[in-house]
């Protein structure tokens, strides 16, 4: 229906919307979850074939915005964790997880480990991405005018027998790489890396198939969707205004960081918003794709803030008051 309707990122949008629906409504649906592994590791390594050789010449611009990076993380837990104790009226270990930029798992796992409502975490975190998808397609879409739509954009050649060895060695092994190193979003970064070590060295110009993408995209749509189970329409409500509230402000921040990187390094407004968005990093990368923009630009700023946030976020959660 979203694809006939025209409407952005339809494959993954159209799947979530529906299955979000079904979960607070109560039907019995289940998230494929064990599929997500595989899906993400597909998707890892259709980003990871947009990393070509002039990425290296990007080298010395993405030092000046990684810098800006840095100060936007900062800004953002500075405003957002105050909404969401003082607007959300949470205690400020649970509005500091809640609030901070990071991944869902690690949030939730350093949150419980301080003893903060888990639910409140984990609302705020799948809440966040959604409105994010969906506040970005809406603007691409919208108000620039992007094609976002059900196409799959080419990446390569067609496949031929090494290339299709090459690809489904990245995911298999990116995927057991990513786990026995301990990355974040192991099974679709592993992937990506090495993907784009497979392109950046000319083994390979070629992606996954379109259909297999298309697939990927319905699953990771489904599975998010179906993060609502069990939760009442009243406190979904809720949690969505806060995070809908939150969302504004942090791409607020995006938009003044975003201009700072354009001023600073001469990069796209609208590739740099992709780039500091909310999102998660799977989800950006697809609209980026979806727009032709600088995938690994937009890759390598969620990978550094998502480090920078698991290395940081338990340092400074020390500094805390106590629950109130």
């Amino acid at each position: 229906m979203f694809y006939l309707l025209n409407l952005p990122l339809p494959w993954m949008l159209g799947a979530l919307f529906a299955t979000m629906v079904a979960s607070v409504a109560g039907a019995p649906v289940l998230g494929p979850t064990r599929l997500r592994p595989a899906i993400v590791a597909i998707i890892g390594v259709l980003l990871g074939s947009r990393f070509t050789p002039g990425v290296v010449e990007q080298a010395g611009e993405a030092l000046v915005t990684l810098a800006i990076l840095v100060v936007y993380l900062g800004a953002v837990t500075l405003v957002v964790v105050p909404f969401y104790r003082f607007v959300g009226r949470q205690d400020w270990t649970t509005a500091y997880f809640a609030g901070m930029p990071g991944g869902l798992s690690e949030m939730i796992e350093m949150g419980e480990a301080r003893g903060a409502n888990v639910p409140a975490i984990v609302l705020a975190h799948s809440l966040r991405i959604v409105v994010t998808i969906a506040l970005m397609a809406f603007l691409f879409r919208v108000v620039l005018d992007h094609d976002v739509g059900g196409s799959v954009a080419a990446a390569g050649p067609p496949i031929g027998v090494l290339d299709a060895i090459l690809l489904a060695a990245s995911a298999l092994l990116g995927a057991i790489l990513g786990i026995k190193l301990r990355l974040p979003a192991p099974t679709f970064l592993g992937p990506l890396i090495l993907s784009a070590a497979a392109h950046l060295s000319g083994l390979t110009e070629s992606a996954p198939p379109s259909l297999l993408v298309i697939a990927a995209q319905v699953v990771l749509g489904t599975i998010l969707g179906c993060r609502f189970l069990g939760i009442a329409p009243v406190m979904l409500w809720k949690a969505g205004l806060l995070s809908l509230g939150s969302t504004v402000l942090t791409l607020a921040l995006a938009v003044v960081a975003g201009l700072a990187m354009r001023a600073g390094a001469g990069v796209d407004l609208e590739q740099a918003l992709l780039a500091l968005a909310p999102g998660g990093l799977t989800e950006m990368g697809l609209m980026a794709l979806a727009i032709q923009a600088d995938v690994a630009f937009v890759a390598l700023h969620h990978v550094v803030r998502i480090l920078i946030v698991i290395v940081l976020a338990p340092v400074f959660s020390r500094l805390l008051p106590g629950r109130t």
